[in-house]
């Protein structure tokens, strides 16, 4: 897919394999886009996607129709335990990006994440905890900022 990036629609039909769905046609992502399976992601339509993002979605990753995500923005939907004797486990909370949210340039959403319908992640924020529909969060870990 990364090696298609001039043409957006053949980038479209080769995530689509990737991820087991059609892709719609009023999503546009931009490579290079990284996955490390593929098959636990779940687009909506008129979805952006912009380059060098990386999702790990074994965990489960939706995105609702009308997301703008950012460059650079990772969607982590694994973890793993702090204790020492358990750490090679591998924890799985899905991550929700409720219609029509953008997440900025660079920013973190970590496992077990919604964030709510219209709200806005700053760049370079780090999500740990659910963000309230039409709000801002910003900052590291990131916190409401702002209602919308």
């Amino acid at each position: 897919m990364n090696a298609v990036s001039e043409d957006l629609d053949e980038v479209r039909r080769r995530l689509g394999e990737i991820i087991g769905a059609e892709v719609d046609a009023s999503t546009t992502i931009f490579p290079p886009f990284h996955t490390n399976f593929g098959l636990f992601i779940r687009l909506g339509k008129n979805v952006f996607i912009n380059h060098a993002c990386s999702f790990l979605d074994i965990g489960g990753i939706t995105i609702e129709d009308d997301v703008m995500i950012g460059p650079r923005v990772n969607l982590t939907s694994e973890n793993h335990p702090l204790d020492p004797a358990d750490r090679t486990t591998l924890r799985l909370l899905p991550i929700v990006i409720r219609r029509n949210a953008w997440i900025g340039a660079g920013a973190t959403i970590l496992p077990g994440v919604t964030v709510g319908e219209n709200a806005v992640v700053a760049a370079g924020a780090v999500v740990n905890r659910d963000v309230p529909a039409n709000t801002v969060v910003g900052g590291v870990p990131a916190k409401v900022v702002k209602t919308l």
